[in-house]
């Protein structure tokens, strides 16, 4: 398990809001990902984002986003019994 010191983040909830995301569009190559954040209104989809990274960090945010997932589930389970 990771023990170094989670760094403290600022955010400004009045500036920076929570963007819904129901698709996302994946483009890898040699250099980079691609991640293209949208949303379904209607029958259209709409870009909210674009975040681009290296490979490596790509698969950084993998392994720790499947951690996380796999930890809050046993949450998620408990909470609903």
């Amino acid at each position: 398990m990771d023990t170094k010191p989670k760094p403290t983040v600022n955010i400004n909830v009045d500036t920076t809001p929570i963007l819904y995301t129901d698709r996302i569009f994946i483009s890898i190559n040699q250099f980079g990902v691609v991640f293209d954040i949208t949303q379904k209104t209607g029958n259209q989809t709409r870009i909210v984002a674009r975040i681009g990274m290296s490979r490596e960090h790509a698969k950084k945010i993998t392994s720790e986003l499947g951690k996380m997932l796999a930890v809050t589930e046993s949450d998620i389970k408990t909470k609903q019994n």
